[in-house]
């Protein structure tokens, strides 16, 4: 890589990296470190092949979604198991509320499993339709809406909190959950 290519890279990533990392971490399920391994890796194969790329920023998330897919395709998978709890801390509570939603949701998306967790992310948080969710995975239309329905069933009954008394799901803003949780 040329030195100009190396400036416009390191620019690149300086400019989009924490919106990506955002979603490698919807994509981990709230994994922040595997999330960082996740980017960390796609953007060494974007750094290889950066002078072909016409839209970096969708090649790299391309290369997260794949690599995701990879994760999830293993036959042994080579994750480390998380402890039960935390230990509970004497913290006062949040008062908008927000971060304990924000807890309580990634919990829930934790517990999904990651084709599920890839499907949630794509649909809700990217915005993409169901048929571009299909290509990215490799599967039908079909399957996207029945695993799309499954882990929305799923949230639900893992966090029935997020939902509203009335049955409605709350509408929560963009940086707050990549799911819209519907009745």
């Amino acid at each position: 890589m040329d030195a100009e290519a190396q400036e416009s890279f390191q620019q690149f990533v300086a400019a989009r990296s924490s919106a990506l990392l955002k979603t490698a971490v919807l994509l981990t399920g709230g994994d922040r470190h595997a999330a960082e391994d996740l980017l960390q890796n796609a953007l060494i194969r974007t750094a290889e092949r950066w002078q072909r790329i016409d839209e970096p920023e969708a090649y790299v998330r391309r290369v997260l979604y794949r690599q995701q897919i990879s994760r999830w395709r293993l036959k042994w998978p080579r994750r480390e198991v998380p402890v039960a709890e935390l230990p509970e801390a004497g913290h006062a509570p949040d008062a908008s509320g927000a971060a304990e939603q924000r807890l309580l949701l990634r919990s829930a998306l934790s517990k999904l499993t990651a084709r599920q967790r890839t499907v949630l992310v794509l649909r809700y948080f990217e915005d993409l339709p169901e048929a571009d969710v299909a290509r990215q995975l490799g599967c039908s239309v079909g399957t996207v809406r029945s695993t799309t329905h499954r882990s929305l069933a799923r949230l639900r009954t893992l966090a029935p909190e997020l939902t509203a008394p009335d049955g409605a799901a709350p509408r929560p803003s963009r940086d707050f959950s990549p799911v819209e949780v519907r009745p």
